[in-house]
């Protein structure tokens, strides 16, 4: 969908369709609906590179919405102070003590892996605020980063509930393989759904989330039957983990640049630095202002990538560069004037490049396409 009048002065920009953004939405809250469980929404490194404070606006609002989560404190304090604060913010990692002020502060829900930890922030909650600190503890039950042990979390349960500024409302796991290896996700759900039986009967007080799935462990339609929360972050802009779960998504981004120039070329000339392609016919090319600085992968070179123009592919020449590429349009039947857009991602014409089929050219995963965008890459919002 173009944005007339919105992007003849950009130089490369991603259009963001906020109606996809709310269709993948509700594709995962039908997913967990039958088992009573609601979403806490990944929007981490700026929402996977396509702007956190955007996309959280939209995710607030919607019902089946009960948390957001993000990597860090800092994260966090941008989408507070852009007024976003209908819904608690949950870090999904540890952060270094010296944040943990700003934890308490702004009444965020940390992961806990450690007593240390728990003890630590106890201290600083105390001294701070009549309610207790909302806090989720991780279970490891196969990552390998951070978390409880489920044979140990027992030893340290006591303690961690008593902690009077503390209140434990959610327990976790994280599904490292829900695209790749199933046997093995069927065996930590299972390790994770036996470990919450032990400790509610050791607690069984303890009301809290119970919260394992990712985009991969939703599409991949693994048990939610213990869950009360799933946490969605890739599927949200339209790309599936698991490959024949693509059908059910919309994609969000379309990434677009312009023609900067028009050239005839002559056989036996070199383009791009290291001189890795050589024309071996007349050629035209177009140059577009794009590259490695926006975030578009320098691997992508000597890949047969292709870019869109006039609905067409067209296949990149040479190496990527930091500012520019070189594509051949000499197929075109009608060469492309400065100023034209061309799509490096998304849907021109009946021609779609996804961010897995760039991903797959550049040897990387989809979310490392995302998270690449730069800042020089304007987001459009529709």
């Amino acid at each position: 969908m173009p944005l007339p009048n919105a992007t003849t002065h950009l130089r490369t920009w991603a259009e963001i369709n906020l109606a996809a953004l709310e269709h993948n939405i509700q594709v995962a809250a039908a997913i967990t609906r039958a088992h009573d469980c609601r979403l806490c929404p990944v929007i981490k490194a700026d929402a996977y590179g396509l702007g956190a404070t955007s996309i959280a606006r939209t995710l607030q609002k919607h019902p089946a919405v009960a948390m957001i989560a993000v990597a860090s404190p800092a994260e966090a304090i941008e989408l507070i102070d852009a007024g976003i604060t209908n819904v608690p913010i949950h870090l999904l990692g540890p952060a270094p003590p010296e944040h943990y002020h700003h934890i308490v502060k702004h009444r965020l829900v940390p992961t806990l892996s450690s007593l240390e930890e728990a003890k630590h922030l106890n201290h600083l909650a105390s001294a701070s605020h009549p309610k207790p600190l909302h806090v989720h503890l991780k279970i490891d039950t196969g990552m390998g980063r951070i978390g409880f042990l489920p044979e140990h979390l027992h030893q340290f349960l006591p303690d961690l509930l008593n902690l009077p500024a503390l209140k434990v409302s959610g327990i976790a796991t994280h599904l490292p393989s829900a695209d790749e290896d199933p046997a093995f996700t069927h065996q930590q759900i299972t390790r994770f759904h036996d470990t919450l039986r032990s400790l509610h009967a050791s607690a069984p007080s303890l009301r809290a989330h119970r919260h394992a799935h990712n985009s991969a462990g939703l599409l991949g339609g693994y048990d939610l039957a213990h869950c009360t929360l799933a946490r969605p972050g890739l599927m949200l802009h339209g790309v599936s983990p698991i490959p024949d779960q693509q059908h059910r998504l919309q994609p969000t981004l379309t990434l677009k640049s312009h023609v900067t120039l028009v050239r005839n070329l002559p056989a036996g000339h070199s383009i791009s630095y290291g001189r890795t392609y050589v024309t071996q016919k007349p050629t035209r090319t177009a140059t577009l202002s794009i590259g490695y600085g926006d975030g578009y992968p320098r691997h992508l070179s000597g890949q047969n990538t292709h870019v869109l123009i006039a609905g067409q592919r067209c296949p990149i020449l040479g190496r990527v560069t930091m500012d520019q590429i070189s594509v051949d349009i000499s197929h075109l039947p009608h060469p492309p004037s400065p100023g034209e857009e061309a799509v490096l991602i998304g849907t021109q014409g009946s021609e779609t490049i996804s961010t897995t089929e760039l991903a797959g050219k550049a040897e990387t995963i989809p979310w490392e396409i995302l998270t690449r965008l730069s800042t020089r890459v304007t987001k459009l919002y529709f």
